[in-house]
């Protein structure tokens, strides 16, 4: 996937990104605090938008070691499918 070299802070919980590869959209993470876990925590706004990318992955990073896989960013911001590893359990269910 590629590295999120830029993110700007847009507005609520819109963040524009712009990746390796030049392509770029904007993200809207307003479901992300239903989602409970460390996501939770983006219902402070104040955290939300203390958001940086890590330079030496290009991963979209919040304090406490909280990210978004890039290809989930990748996604949502281009509207290209997400890899097929990452919708293919196969794998999974052979574990089981």
């Amino acid at each position: 996937m590629y590295d999120v070299i830029k993110a700007e802070y847009l507005e609520g919980y819109k963040i524009a990104v712009t990746f390796e590869n030049g392509k770029n959209g904007v993200v809207d993470f307003k479901d992300y605090p239903k989602l409970g876990g460390v996501y939770a925590r983006f219902a402070d706004m104040e955290y939300f938008r203390k958001f940086f990318i890590n330079e030496e992955t290009g991963v979209l990073c919040w304090p406490d070691e909280v990210d978004v896989a890039p290809e989930t960013l990748y996604h949502e911001a281009t509207g290209e499918p997400l890899p097929k590893w990452m919708n293919d359990d196969s794998d999974r269910k052979k574990a089981i």
